[in-house]
């Protein structure tokens, strides 16, 4: 029962607070797509289908006919669920379009505040259960650019947060995305919450009397009702090399970079840099072995001291007639080297189906 009882009074202090952030709406930097996280989520500047839609909107502009996406995890042994679907179509042979859904959810959670009465007595039957889940609506727009080889493009995102009935918030935000191709060499670069993406919470304020005293002496009063999340940006390069005959090679390097200050591998008051590094071998497009590193963070240990750590990532797939199948062995939640999740997604080519 306490532990329920803390579990909603660190939610609504952790989430419902009025700030500035650093890691607001963090479940949207999680990312989609298993060959993505197969990479090391190194992808920015060479992110070609449907799950461009996330990565990279100008990418879109690659798509050739109807595709679709859809991706499951399981976070913290099961505890949460992550869920994507896509779908991506060209509008005409310059301009293409994209739309997305991403669930992260906690279900069936116990709520106990109303286990004990006024009068101090215990019924169990007074339980109730209830979710936690975050969404998001992602629409995308893409265009090629009289520029040869440079594409750009925008997603615009409707946010919807939901803590049982405790709480419940709605957000908008803009990312833009820019994708140049120049002699074998790809460039990509991804801005995102370039609106700094806004969420406005309305808090039931009966349910927050149930549980403001949990703490005695904290949480007196409602917490404020708004969040900003700040900017983020992603730069990447990429190149291909044909390795031996029907063998080619896909090198990425992404610099993650966010604009104050955390543990990352670079660090300083006005922006910090994670890098990532993530490679795809191929045969005929068929079979796929990828491999990356990212999450390259300053962990500070318990006796003060800073240890360098990092999360590799390993990734299959296999494509046949536009049905593309990819696993990865990851870590979705980006906490250090443990936790590591198995990682399905598919995606369809329907244009192979006519």
């Amino acid at each position: 029962m306490k532990r329920s009882l803390l579990l909603i009074f660190f939610v609504s202090q952790l989430i419902l607070s009025q700030t500035t952030r650093k890691y607001s709406n963090e479940f949207l930097s999680i990312g989609v797509d298993a060959a993505a996280f197969g990479m090391g989520k190194a992808v920015v500047a060479t992110s070609n289908n449907v799950n461009s839609t996330y990565w990279n909107p100008a990418g879109l502009t690659n798509v050739k006919g109807y595709e679709g996406a859809i991706m499951h995890a399981e976070y913290f042994a099961g505890i949460a669920k992550y869920d994507y679907v896509g779908f991506a179509m060209p509008i005409d042979y310059r301009s293409a379009l994209g739309i997305s859904i991403i669930r992260f959810g906690v279900d069936d959670i116990l709520n106990t505040t109303e286990l004990i009465d006024n009068e101090g007595n215990i019924d169990y039957n007074r339980i109730s259960l209830f979710s936690a889940a975050d969404y998001a609506l992602n629409v995308a727009y893409a265009r090629n650019l009289t520029i040869e080889g440079l594409t750009i493009g925008a997603n615009a995102k409707i946010i919807r947060r939901i803590i049982g009935d405790f709480a419940t918030s709605w957000g908008f935000g803009i990312d833009v995305g820019v994708q140049y191709e120049r002699n074998n060499w790809k460039f990509g670069l991804m801005l995102r919450d370039i609106t700094t993406t806004f969420n406005s919470w309305s808090i039931d304020e009966g349910e927050f009397d149930k549980i403001k005293n949990a703490i005695p002496g904290q949480n007196q009063e409602l917490p404020e009702s708004t969040e900003i999340t700040l900017p983020k940006a992603q730069l990447g390069v990429a190149r291909k090399f044909l390795l031996k005959r029907d063998f080619n090679l896909l090198t990425e390097i992404d610099l993650n970079i966010r604009f104050t200050k955390t543990n990352d591998l670079i660090s300083t008051d006005i922006v910090s840099i994670d890098p990532a590094f993530g490679f795809q071998i191929d045969y005929l497009n068929t079979v796929f072995l990828r491999g990356g590193i990212g999450n390259i963070q300053n962990e500070l240990q318990f006796d003060a001291t800073k240890e360098l750590i990092f999360q590799p990532n390993f990734g299959v797939g296999f494509n046949y007639r536009g049905i593309q199948i990819d696993y990865a062995l990851t870590n979705i939640g980006s906490v250090g080297n443990a936790l590591y999740s198995n990682v399905f997604s598919i995606k369809i080519a329907f244009n192979h189906f006519r």
